[in-house]
Parts: C-alpha cells; structure tokens; sequence
C-alpha cells in the first residue's frame, strides 16, 4: 500500500511539474500578445511592386471594408459549410474536430488533416506568420480566445471575409466579387458565394480562370455541403449547380496582365503566409512600362496575348493578354520542341537531310501539309523554315514520340500519355500549353540548350527589408551548345525567307517559328515566338470561345511581335549569338543532292557553283565526299556508226574536258581533246575495218577513270551499177 501511495505521489508530481513547466512555457511565449484591431482590417495594408528600374509601380490599399449588413445570406453560409460548420456553436476551437483531425493524421501517419475555425484563420491571415511551431500555435490559441471574447460571431465573420486573398491580387470578399463577377458582394448568388468560398483553399490551385475543371468540382462540394447543412433548399442546390463558372475577370476590376502575373507568382511562392504579411512585402520585378506600353497598344479584331521574357536572366519583362493565362493547342510552334530539337540532337537529321514530302499513311493517320504534298524531296531546313507539315510527322516518326515528348518533359512541359501520337508533331493534343510555356521552352535554344522557367519576380524582402525570396537560375540541360545552334540557325532562315518573314527587315539576328491551328470551320490559334539572343517574344492571336479568327501566325502574330522586338531594341541592338566549336560548316555537293538525294562532301577540286555549304555538328558530319573532279567520272558514252562515220555522244560534265582514243589494227591515235562537247564524230575511218575508243574525262590537269567503249566495225559499201556513182 504504501508503495503505491509513492508511485502515485511520483505520478502526481510529475503531472503537476509537466502542468506548471507548460503553463510557464503557454504565458512565456503569450507574454505581450494582445488583439490589434488595426491589423484586424487590411483597409490600411498595402503591397509595394518595383519595376526593372527600381521604380514604384503600385502601393494601393488592399482591401475594402464590407459590413456584415452587405452580405447575402448566402455568403457567410457558404464559407461555414465548408470551413467551419460549427462556427456559430463553438467559442473559437472545435474540439470535435480536432479529435478527428488527430485520430485521422494517426491513422495515415501524417499532419495533412487540420481543424482551424473561422476564427483562428482571421488570427492566422492577420496577426501571425504562416510557420508551423508550437509557440506560434499557443499564440494562435490565446488571439483566438481574445477575439472570440471581444466580437461578435458576425462581427468575426465581417472581418474574416474582409481579410481573406481570393488570388489575381483579389484582397478581401469586396475585390473578390468584383474581380471575379463584376458585382458588388450583395448581389452574389450561391453558386457565386460558394465558389469564393472553394476559392479560399488555395486560390491558384481552384482559380476558374487557370483551373476551370478543379474549381468546378470544388465550387460543387461546397455547394452539397450548403444543401446537407440546411443551407439551401432542392431547388436552389439544382439551379446552383447549373450556374456556369466566369470565363473570365470582369472588366470593372482587371487588373494590369503583368501585375496580375505578379501578384499569382506571390502566391505560389508564400502558399502558406498569412494575408497580413502576404500585404506588407515589397516585390522587385523586371518589369519594363515602356514595352508594357507597347504590347497594351495591340490592336486586333481576336483576343491576343503578347509575353516577352528575357533569356539569360529568365525574368519576365512584359506581359498583355485579354483572355489570361490559359493554355491553347501550340500548332506548329511545337515542332522545334518535339521534333526537330531532339531529332538534331540525337543525330537522326541534320539542317541539310533531305526529306521526301509525299504523302504517307502511317497506321490510319495521314497527314497532309497545308498546300499539299509537293512529292519532292526538301531539305530539314526547308521544312522547319516553311512549317511543312509531313516532313515534321516523318521525323518524329522516326525519333519515336515518346523519345520526342520526353524532351519537351524535361522543359516542364507535360504531354498526357494519351496525347503521344504522331499528331503531337503538328500540335495536336487534347489540353496545349500556356503561351508562357513555348517562350520558356524555346529560351532554352536561345540559352545554348539551358532551360529555365521565367518568373516576373527578381527579389521579394518583408516590411522590415529583409530579403525573404531572390530568384536565381537553376538552369537544366536539355539540349547541346551545338543542337541549339542549329534549330537557330534553321529558325533564323524562317525570319528570312521562311513563314516568319515579317520578320527578316529587322537589322540583327532574330529567330522565330510560326504556328496555325486548324478547326473544322476556320483558324483557330495563330502563333509567332521569335528570339534573340537577349529575349524571347511570344504572340498567340484567337478566340476564348474557340470561335474562328482571322490570322495566321505569320499575319498579325508576326506583326505584332516585330514591333515588339522594335520596341525592345530601339536604342541598343542585342548581341549577335556564338557558333560553338563543335560546329562545322561544310559545302556539300549539289548535283548528287539534287538527283540522288544524298549528303556528300564536295570535291575540293570543284567549280564553287558545284556546292552548297550547310551547318553541321561535328559528330555528324557526312562520311562520304565526292571525287567527280579530283577523279573525274562519266556515264559509258553512247557510239554509234552512220555512214561511214562514227559518233559519240557524251552524257555529262559540263566541267570536264576529254580525251578520246581511237585504237585500230595495234595503233593508238587521238581523236579529240577539248572541252565538253555533246557529239564526237570521227569519219576518218575505212570500210572494212574495226575500232575501239576510250574516252578519258579530265578536270584541271586531273584524268579520271578511262571508259571503253564497245567495238564497232565499218562495213563495206555494198556493190553498185558504175552509174549509180556517176554525178
């Protein structure tokens, strides 16, 4: 017994120790913590933005205070349903909740479950930061007590709602409805209430204008969660759901395209900071109001977006767009990516590889180029120049396109499983990507095959200067120096000469690839990314209702994008781009390109006319070289007697000269020694009698291969009456 007395005394004591140690710890670490009511509004908060010359370019007041008075009744309800359903029944804590959310992170072995009312996340987004410690925790607990004691469940949920960022820089519930409806909060209906209130979990995550599917889905929970609550009747539920999500910003409240960029790379780089803090940061950007300016200025019948980001700092310099961010089939634009970046770097083509243009069924599909096959061989340059289409779906056929797709992978560029087919070469996919993506994928041949996704934001430092984010290059190998110098190169002769040509006045080297998507009834995405070796300039011109549009992508996109590059190059032309040491330029022999269809070396002994030079990497130069006038070679001549006389037709070699011989009865005579001539006639020969020619061709001094020609006999003159002879 009295053994038990001690250990229970032990126990005893122990507990009271561990209570009063974490007693000491809870007014230690709550020592000075009081209720702001400033910061409760964020009506005084603002966020500083910097441009690229250090210049302020916005500092407004976040939020507007909205009364509690203003709100639909479905508004508060929607944000219970989902946050918090025993808001009006606890003082601040859900213990129910709490004991769920541990018992199922216990079972799971994880921390994902949370339980944080209503008002603990006004505390969160207003007094604390967004760590996850233990004293931030207790800090939490003694704020939340403190509000629950001095405000009212209303009064609580004005100032949650107040204080909550909806994304696209939409500060508080009056911004929100604005932004996103062009409405004041009053007028909001239940689908629109609860979409805000889907919104809150993650604002870029469910944004209907960057994830349209998950924030349906989401806006549809919150709604049956409002229905099982009691929140709204059948009817109501039934309408709700068919309510269609916004297409797109309201007009009343869009913002800048570049600050809105801004403000949803804030967001994904603090997901977890509160609203307060989020308010009070100071965001460097590359901001450039002169190009801005400049882009804003685009005047089109179509929605358009224009993107310029700088190459070897990856940062984002300009941005205007009427229909967001969105993702749009890339059309032809994907080719460099897929197709012919990979094919040249594994070594399966070169810029000079001819490629027949004819078409091909390849298992069921049948791709036809936009005039028509022509059925002649081109050169790879030819094709990536001019976007012909079946050359394109040849070689990817050839790479394989899942080898192809990997690439584009390894540039954040993601291709569905089932979107890997040969179509892919032409654009043809389900989703497409943000125009963002392709000026960041095609920097990569800009930056020697480096790629590196492009931000707007430099450096972000808290209230107090410190700096808490500076962007810095985490540059991935995707291509070769040498790779990447090539798919310029052919791209450059796109500007020049090619779909881009709207381009080739410009007076330094400039880049660029076009791209046009085809619907059944028109246009419907027309593209121009054009690059230098400082700066990547993506166009796309189309549709949000994926209606037709007027353009193709070496009209109005090209137009665009040269003034532009115009603008970005008005006082200081961009430096030339390197050519890496394993790069070899090579002339190459026309005559067996044009009728073989073969990459041969030219002779080094050969007219200069005779070649075509072409970049190659010096790990696939051509093998074999042309020997045609080093040692000359022809066709067997034709021979022929008529007459009495005999001729020789030769076949070919317009720079050759020849040597013809004539060999009869043990002697060797010269017959002819000259330039090129088509027919050799020799009618000094004698009835009766048999000769053998040999016909030497010969280039500068040089005798090639001699060809013997086959016997032929003179016969007798047949037997006449005397005066058949007589004149």
């Amino acid at each position: 017994m009295k053994r038990t007395l001690a250990v229970l005394g032990i126990l005893s004591g122990t507990l009271i120790t561990l209570f009063l140690a974490a007693l000491f710890y809870y007014l230690g670490v709550t020592r000075g913590i009081e209720l702001d009511a400033k910061k409760l509004a964020l009506e005084t908060e603002h966020i500083t933005i910097y441009d690229g010359d250090g210049q302020t370019v916005e500092a407004d007041s976040l939020a507007k205070d909205i009364p509690y008075a203003e709100f639909p009744k479905y508004l508060p309800q929607a944000f219970v349903a989902v946050e918090d359903k025993r808001f009006y029944a606890h003082h601040g804590f859900d213990y129910r909740g709490i004991a769920r959310a541990i018992a199922k992170n216990l079972k799971s072995f994880s921390f994902r479950e949370g339980a944080s009312t209503i008002s603990q996340q006004l505390i969160k987004n207003t007094h604390l930061s967004g760590e996850k410690t233990l004293s931030r925790k207790l800090k939490e607990y003694k704020l939340t007590r403190m509000l629950e004691k001095k405000y009212t469940k209303n009064e609580i949920m004005e100032l949650y709602l107040n204080s909550i960022y909806f994304g696209h820089s939409a500060f508080g519930i009056g911004n929100a409805a604005s932004f996103y409806f062009g409405k004041t909060p009053e007028e909001l209906t239940p689908a629109e209430s609860a979409m805000l209130a889907a919104l809150v979990k993650s604002p870029n995550r469910y944004s209907p204008f960057k994830n349209a599917e998950k924030c349906l889905s989401r806006r549809n929970l919150v709604l049956s969660l409002m229905h099982e609550q009691g929140y709204l009747g059948e009817a109501e539920y039934r309408a709700a759901l068919a309510e269609p999500l916004p297409a797109a910003p309201s007009e009343k409240k869009r913002k800048n395209a570049y600050l809105s960029l801004v403000y949803d790379e804030l967001a994904d780089l603090f997901p977890d900071v509160s609203t307060a803090r989020l308010a009070s940061l100071r965001v460097y950007t590359a901001y450039d109001r002169d190009l801005q300016a400049v882009l804003e200025s685009a005047s089109t019948e179509s929605d358009v977006s224009l993107f310029v980001r700088g190459t070897q700092n990856n940062a984002i310099k300009a941005f205007h767009t009427t229909v967001g961010l969105v993702k749009r089939l890339p059309a032809s634009t994907i080719k460099p990516l897929l197709v012919y970046g990979p094919a040249v770097e594994e070594n399966f083509v070169s810029p000079a590889t001819p490629v027949l243009d004819a078409r091909t069924d390849f298992s069921g599909y049948s791709p036809d180029d936009a005039g028509g096959a022509s059925g002649e061989y081109m050169s790879v340059r030819h094709a990536l120049a001019h976007s012909v289409n079946i050359p394109a779906v040849k070689i990817l056929n050839s790479i394989g396109v899942d080898r192809g797709a990997d690439y584009l992978e390894k540039m954040d560029m993601h291709v569905a499983k089932e979107d890997r087919t040969l179509a892919l070469a032409l654009g043809g996919m389900r989703e497409g990507f943000t125009l963002k993506e392709l000026a960041d994928g095609y920097a990569t041949f800009a930056k020697d095959g480096r790629f590196a996704p492009s931000g707007a934001i430099l450096k972000v430092e808290d209230e107090r200067g410190r700096t808490v984010y500076e962007r810095r290059a985490r540059d991935k190998k995707v291509f070769s120096e040498e790779t990447s110098f090539l798919i310029r190169d052919m791209l450059a002769t796109a500007a020049k000469e090619g779909t881009a040509k709207r381009l080739g006045s410009l007076p330094y080297f400039v880049a660029a690839k076009t791209g046009t998507a085809e619907g059944k009834t028109g246009n419907l995405d027309a593209y121009t990314i054009a690059f230098t070796a400082e700066d990547v300039v993506a166009v796309w011109a189309g549709n949000r209702d994926n209606s037709p549009v007027n353009a193709t992508g070496g009209g109005i996109p090209a137009n665009l994008a040269k003034e532009a590059l115009e603008a970005l190059y008005e006082k200081k032309k961009p430096a030339a781009p390197t050519t890496p040491q394993g790069i070899e330029k090579v002339l190459c022999d026309r005559e067996t390109y044009r009728t073989d269809h073969k990459l041969v070396r030219l002779d080094p002994l050969a007219p200069p006319l005779e070649g075509f030079a072409e970049y190659f990497k010096q790990s696939a130069l051509p093998k074999e070289q042309s020997t045609k006038y080093s040692l000359p070679t022809i066709q067997t001549p034709t021979i022929s007697v008529k007459n009495g006389c005999v001729t020789i037709v030769l076949c070919q070699g317009e720079y050759y000269s020849y040597l013809v011989k004539r060999e009869n009865r043990g002697e060797t005579v010269t017959i002819y020694n000259g330039a090129y001539c088509r027919d050799i006639c020799d009618n000094s020969v004698r009835a009766g009698e048999s000769y053998r020619y040999t016909v030497v061709p010969l280039y500068q001094g040089h005798a090639g291969t001699p060809v013997e020609l086959p016997s032929v006999r003179i016969e007798e003159r047949p037997s006449l009456p005397d005066e058949w002879w007589t004149d």
